[in-house]
């Protein structure tokens, strides 16, 4: 997508903004966007990562500003995300995003009883004006709210920043940091870091941010429950504009399948997607919907920023690799983040004359030699940024993990008590 150009004579009495904004789209969306992130590391000189005046994450890509926000380096979340391995003593497994939400379903269970008395009263009492349908309604009361556990979320993001040089404190970070999440009760959008809501930790933060209807149990904070922040808007730009910010990078990993173009390109996955039944149905009318949005949100940047520069990335809408892959699988993360960063690699270079005089305005040029550079791979960029690891890394670890098990076997060994948290 093209971005948005503003004149360059500026008179500037400080150095401006620049912001990152990430947006969702589950564990497929977050691959998508470190593999973004690592190409624009590598090839636009100028640009830190972990430099930005301003993040603003939704959903998945909460979890990444939140960590950008704090120091972790792009190769240290590939690492830590892709590659499953240690960084600074924390290690992120994959299970921790699919473990069964027992408590939610202990809860909701001990309700049934009371829910089937209810239901059978009602058509006892009055059989002939009711179905039974009607009358045993209330027990979908006793569905649970989600399927995964996403305290796990928490507990490791929060153990994570409360590293020596890290803070779960959205008060203390060098940089502004938004964590979007949308209040189940009104509808409305939540910025946590934001005024009122920046003492929340992070870590709890981005669990809202993150919490999928259907997949995660709403997150509860402060008598309030909160679900993911996509469900209001899909990037929320607009957070860093409103805070100042001149240049907005946004990433936006979900976009509607064009598949009449896919195949005039030669890539006939499906003739029609209705062929690929219920679940591709349901993923393009999803993202058709997000995207549509986002763009009617974007259409309206020009008028109310007019002094900003918004620059795009996203898949292209014929890409069968980011439509087909499952969004919530895990073991495609590499082969996803590579494609990630190489069409990314391949977008810049396309864009240079687009993108050069924007970036230059904000003291960035594109590494056109590196771009062209057809060798590169995401993998060889990790190794060569892939430190040592020490033998107090090694022992924090392993010291970590242990305690990791030992909650995990006090968990087991203690049944729910059904209290609420």
């Amino acid at each position: 997508m093209p971005a948005k150009t503003r004149s360059a004579s500026r008179q500037k009495a400080e150095r401006p903004k620049v912001a990152l904004a990430l947006a969702g789209g589950g564990p497929l969306g977050a691959m998508y966007e470190i593999g973004v992130l690592m190409a624009l590391d590598e090839s636009v000189e100028g640009m830190d990562l972990n430099q930005m005046d301003i993040y603003v994450g939704v959903s998945a890509g909460s979890f990444i500003t939140a960590a950008l926000a704090n120091g972790i380096t792009p190769s240290e979340i590939y690492r830590l995300f892709i590659e499953n391995e240690a960084v600074d003593g924390a290690k992120l497994k994959p299970e921790v995003f699919l473990k069964p939400a027992f408590k939610e379903y202990f809860r909701r269970a001990k309700s049934v009883p009371a829910l089937l008395v209810q239901g059978v009263f009602r058509f006892a009492t009055k059989p002939f004006s009711r179905s039974p349908v009607d009358s045993f309604a209330g027990l979908a009361r006793a569905i649970p709210t989600g399927i995964f556990d996403n305290e796990a979320i928490s507990r490791f993001l929060n153990r994570t920043f409360s590293l020596p040089g890290r803070t779960n404190d959205f008060r203390k970070l060098k940089a502004k940091l938004y964590s979007v999440a949308t209040d189940l009760d009104t509808g409305q959008s939540v910025s946590f870091g934001s005024a009122g809501f920046d003492h929340v930790p992070i870590s709890k933060a981005v669990q809202a941010s993150a919490a999928l209807p259907g997949l995660f149990p709403p997150v509860r904070i402060e008598g309030h429950y909160y679900v993911d922040g996509a469900l209001k808007k899909t990037l929320h730009a607009s957070v860093a504009l409103d805070d100042g910010a001149e240049l907005v990078v946004c990433i936006n990993p979900l976009v509607p399948f064009d598949a009449d173009s896919a195949r005039r390109r030669g890539r006939p996955d499906m003739e029609k997607l209705v062929e690929g039944g219920l679940p591709v149905v349901l993923s393009q009318t999803f993202r058709a919907i997000i995207h549509s949005r986002m763009q009617i949100g974007l259409s309206k940047y020009d008028a109310k920023y007019k002094s900003a520069d918004v620059v795009l990335f996203e898949p292209d809408s014929d890409d069968p690799e980011m439509f087909f892959t499952n969004l919530f699988s895990y073991s495609t993360r590499q082969r996803v983040c590579e494609h990630a960063y190489q069409r990314t690699r391949r977008d810049l270079l396309k864009r240079r004359f687009e993108l050069a005089p924007i970036f230059a305005r904000y003291g960035m040029a594109l590494k056109v030699d590196a771009l062209k550079d057809e060798s590169r791979t995401l993998d060889a960029k990790v190794k060569r940024s892939r430190p040592r690891l020490s033998r107090n890394d090694r022992l924090r670890g392993a010291m970590l993990d242990l305690s990791d098990a030992l909650k995990e076997l006090q968990g087991l060994t203690q049944r729910p008590s059904g209290r609420r948290a």
